[in-house]
């Protein structure tokens, strides 16, 4: 999830670079505590849950060793090395100076930005902060040397961020949810300060800052975005507490399978909380009163012939996976009926997904769904508007609205 920050974060002020770039360092004055196997095993679940290896362990890379691309319009970066190597890793850190990393963005050796999310992983504790550095202290090294960000000129300029936390930096994040009981707590804790929710799922303001006032209503990742995720939104789309936590655990729910940057949140982090953990998300994510799941009625079309050729299109390129009926295909495609991307008010991550197609996706256990072709340069932009209205007219609930020009600007 932090690796989408990075590509719409910035503005004058707030300049992009990543987490713990420039690693090394040393604050002399600072200690570190005793690193039990206790705390290492915590401190390994703790990094799980806030979702370290994403932008830190590259494919086919040792772990923690970054190398991670990160391309944005600022510029190219690439994860950088977070395992205890002296020389390129964080060797040198004590547990005081990654604290200060994720509390404060302040590395040993200079100012981070805030496309490290040091914005949310404020609210982590110490105690955590400590079972992490105890962990990540207690892997492999890696002798990977760190590749230096290519950035543009103003926004590899580090002093202005100082400015960017004067005005932005808070130590709470607001919430989207109601609730006093003790899994909504512990889910505040998990989503706002390890899982760092708001960071892509929030709409961002002029100069890079999380729009308070719309937590959780959505972001823009690049071409896939962060859908909705208050509660009135969750249940517009069919979701319930038990549906979000088999999400959690497997990536797959009635409504869909995850896809996009939330694929590897749930194969890296979230299928591997405790139920109790996934079972506090799901409770902050909805609250302590849940809205009721809307049924899904299908959209009513004063012409139903004009749904004619989007059903033939789908007949012909998508029934043999995804069902006759939309009712999916086990190990194969997700079902159309109901499907939460096709009840999203927003097209775009159907029409992108469309476009692009979906790369075949390991999920937790024995599960895989296959490759999804992309039809950019099969159908036309009136035929992709056709096929989407009929998926979002008949699955979804939405209006068939979709015009060729919204396909083309997503092109």
């Amino acid at each position: 999830m932090t690796r989408s920050i990075l590509k719409h974060f910035l503005a004058p002020l707030a300049a992009v670079s990543f987490a713990l770039a420039g690693c090394g360092g040393h604050n002399d004055a600072a200690t570190s505590p005793k690193n039990s196997p206790e705390q290492i095993t915590r401190g390994r679940y703790l990094a799980q849950a806030a979702d370290c290896a994403a932008c830190h362990t590259a494919q086919n890379g040792a772990p923690f060793a970054g190398g991670v691309k990160l391309e944005s319009q600022f510029g190219t970066f690439y994860g950088t090395n977070i395992t205890p190597d002296p020389k390129h890793g964080i060797g040198t850190w004590s547990a005081d100076d990654l604290y200060g990393a994720l509390h404060d963005g302040v590395a040993p050796k200079h100012k981070l930005y805030p496309a490290m999310p040091y914005t949310s992983y404020r609210q982590m504790s110490r105690e955590d902060s400590d079972a992490i550095y105890a962990y990540l202290m207690a892997q492999k090294p890696a002798p990977a040397p760190n590749v230096a960000a290519d950035l543009k000129f103003p926004y590899n300029v580090r002093f202005a961020v100082r400015f960017w936390d004067m005005l932005f930096l808070k130590d709470a994040l607001p919430d989207a949810s109601s609730g006093q009981s003790a899994d909504w707590t512990r889910g505040r804790y998990l989503a706002n300060a390890l899982g760092h929710c708001a960071e892509c799922h929030t709409p961002r303001g002029a100069f890079g800052q999380m729009q308070d006032a719309k937590t959780l209503q959505g972001g823009e990742l690049g071409r896939i975005g962060a859908p909705d995720i208050t509660p009135a939104a969750l249940a517009a789309r069919g979701w319930t507490g038990a549906d979000l936590q088999a999400f959690f655990a497997t990536g797959f729910a009635k409504q869909g399978s995850a896809f996009g940057e939330m694929h590897p949140v749930v194969y890296l982090s979230t299928q591997h909380l405790s139920e109790n953990d996934s079972r506090a998300l799901a409770t902050y994510l909805l609250g302590d009163a849940p809205p009721k799941p809307a049924p899904l009625v299908a959209a009513k079309v004063d012409d139903p012939t004009q749904l004619a050729a989007g059903r033939s299109l789908y007949l012909d390129s998508c029934a043999g996976c995804h069902g006759f009926d939309g009712q999916g295909k086990p190990h194969v495609a997700v079902a159309m009926d109901g499907n939460s991307t096709l009840r999203q008010a927003d097209p775009r991550n159907l029409i992108v997904s469309m476009l692009d197609g979906i790369e075949a996706q390991r999920f937790p256990g024995l599960e895989n769904m296959q490759h999804m072709p992309g039809f950019a340069g099969t159908y036309t932009d009136e035929q992709i508007a056709q096929l989407a209205n009929y998926l979002r007219a008949t699955w979804g609930g939405q209006p068939a609205d979709i015009s060729a020009d919204k396909v083309k600007s997503l092109r």
